[in-house]
């Protein structure tokens, strides 16, 4: 798809602009003034600046135990603080924060290497090395996005800092061309693609990075379009791993360095080409992809979760309004514009990407001049690529993976159901907690949050005690799964015994009835012979077990059927900052062990 574009002898190389550099005033001066004092108040906030000191040994730090923050909060507090103060001088031009923005280019290019601790090899999937070879650049997430940030920067000031000195902007291109450039074309990374190994987010995120910066720096025209064409085949490789369906099977957050960069790739690839790339917007796939964030959206600031996802996925911007744009996407364009509208942050001032919030800038007028209360509504949908199930009413948002356990970023969570109520969260996914070196180990589902039994599903005890849960890989999943919608009733139906390990159960099937405006009923029938089942239930209510009902606070009322042997209530603590972001206060895991002789039933009401 992209390639084949990219490799026409036919394609024009174009200079790309891809927004007004600061000594187009009259371009800058037409922003809203409430913007432009904004950007200015926010960098004066940051005024004397103290850029962070980063430290051997804050690299090192991640071999040793795991701490992988310690490094990357200072980092991204050096590329934040420059996008803030380089937008504050765009706007108000009177070389207040220009000694600031070259403090920052310097610090940040003399830094030794560019990538995280956790991405320092050169091999997928091996241990890092303790500290990074300044001779051998490794290209990750965060180097391919500080070349982003630098060629931004500097291009967007290209007159104010070579009349400061012409060294500056000397000193940008070495770093770039030694850090991004050159590696990119002369080295394999594992997320460049090969058409055989499976490819996620870091493809399109690194690749958009990268492009950028060559489209803002490399000016010999063989190199462009080398860089071109290697980019389109890694798009290609991306695009790949999606079904026709457009599902993220990294769930909304991941949506944002998936889908996001996809289309700022197409808007990069289009810059340098005369908009050669614009049919691409036409293509079902990629306006699928751009309308899976409105169709997971299920309240608020409350998404379908699953995976490393977490619940609250984050504020729109102009990135998905611009996406639903070029793809027609009316809903997704709504979405934006209502966060835009609410949002503190107007200026993004937590992204380090300063692409993004230029883009963000540049677009709010027009995103905030969008009439408001013309939501559309959503609909039903179901996604076979990932077995997700998503049905709703004006008052219940219910969700249901009947997928496999081997997605990016998984988490063992086959058959389990998310439901929101009335705009709140009522049956949960957790989420993931703060990153460290066992999230992406062998020992990943030592993690709890990773865990069926921390998922809306049944574990299986044995006589001595053992607690058998669903099993990660491919081959664990659900099977013989049956669903429909209907104006009255939406149905799901699935056997997951193939989502336990071998020989652990022999059958597990579960049926969820949506009857709109009236219940959600949820069925579970076990054969489990020599087990006994306990289902496991996360709610963001405090749950008051009476009389064969849960009571969830004064949302709902769950009512349990079935042979019932005991039923416990746990609090879950919430005090990890990452899961803070999703849940202000705890959550509870109840726990109902049932005689498997006898169906249980679950009516939400």
């Amino acid at each position: 798809m992209f390639y084949e574009i990219a490799a026409s002898p036919k394609l024009p190389l174009t200079p790309f602009i891809p927004f007004s550099p600061a000594r187009c005033r009259e371009f800058w001066e037409a922003l809203p003034s409430s913007l432009k004092n904004r950007a200015v108040e926010d960098a004066k906030a940051l005024c004397p600046v103290v850029w962070p000191q980063i430290l051997a040994c804050d690299f090192l730090e991640y071999t040793r135990s795991g701490n992988r923050i310690r490094f990357e909060d200072k980092q991204f507090a050096r590329r934040t603080a420059l996008g803030t103060l380089v937008l504050a001088e765009a706007c108000d031009y009177k070389g207040t924060f220009l000694d600031d923005i070259i403090n920052g280019i310097y610090l940040i290019c003399e830094e030794t290497a560019w990538q995280l601790p956790p991405h320092n090899s050169y091999i997928r999937d091996t241990p890092s090395l303790p500290l990074p070879d300044p001779s051998r650049p490794v290209i990750d997430l965060f180097a391919a996005e500080t070349g982003a940030v630098l060629a931004v920067a500097v291009w967007l000031l290209r007159d104010e800092l070579r009349a400061v000195s012409p060294l500056i902007e000397k000193q940008v291109v070495r770093c770039l061309k030694e850090r991004i450039l050159e590696p990119y074309l002369k080295e394999h990374f594992w997320w460049m693609g090969d058409g055989v190994s499976p490819m996620n987010n870091w493809t399109i995120w690194c690749t958009q990075n990268v492009l950028m910066t060559a489209a803002l720096w490399e000016e010999d025209e063989e190199i462009r379009r080398a860089i071109l064409q290697k980019a389109a085949k890694s798009a290609d490789f991306f695009l790949a791993e999606y079904g026709d369906d457009g599902c993220c099977d990294e769930g909304p957050q991941y949506y944002r360095h998936a889908g996001l960069c996809l289309f700022n790739t197409i808007e990069i690839m289009n810059g340098m080409t005369d908009h050669s790339f614009s049919s691409l917007y036409r293509e079902p796939k990629i306006c699928n992809i751009a309308a899976y964030l409105s169709n997971v959206h299920a309240c608020g600031p409350y998404y379908i979760n699953f995976s490393d996802c977490a619940a609250a996925a984050g504020l729109c911007s102009a990135r998905e309004y611009l996406f639903g744009k070029r793809t027609g996407q009316k809903e997704l364009m709504e979405l934006a514009a209502g966060d835009c509208r609410i949002t503190q942050d107007p200026l993004l001032t937590q992204e380090h990407n300063l692409f993004y919030r230029i883009q963000n800038l540049f677009a709010l007028p027009e995103i905030l001049s969008i009439p408001q209360g013309c939501n559309t509504e959503k609909k039903d949908i179901f996604y076979p690529s990932t077995g997700l199930f998503i049905a709703r009413d004006s008052r219940f948002c219910l969700a249901v993976k009947a997928g496999d356990n081997d997605d990016s970023h998984n988490h063992n969570d086959t058959g389990s159901f998310t439901i929101y109520k009335d705009g709140k969260p009522l049956f949960a996914d957790i989420g993931v907690e703060t990153y460290q070196a066992k999230t992406f180990s062998p020992q990943r589902y030592e993690i709890w949050t990773m865990q069926s039994a921390y998922h809306n599903l049944p574990s299986f005890i044995t006589a001595d005690g053992h607690e058998q849960m669903e099993h990660n890989g491919p081959d664990f999943k659900a099977e013989h799964v049956d669903w429909g919608f209907e104006a009255q009733e939406a149905h799901i139906s699935m056997e997951l015994k193939n989502a336990y390990p071998k020989g652990c159960i022999t059958s597990f099937k579960r049926s969820v009835v949506f009857k709109r405006s009236q219940e959600i009923l949820i069925t579970d029938q076990v054969c489990c012979p020599g087990l006994t089942p306990v289902l496991n239930l996360i709610t963001a209510e405090k749950p008051l077990y009476k009389e064969s009902c849960l009571i969830l606070g004064t949302l709902a009322v769950c009512k349990i059927t079935g042979a019932l042997t005991d039923v416990s209530v746990e609090c879950l603590p919430i005090t990890d900052p990452r899961l803070k972001l999703s849940w202000k206060n705890d959550l509870w895991r109840t726990r109902i062990t049932f005689n498997p002789k006898k169906e249980l039933a679950l009516r939400i009401i």
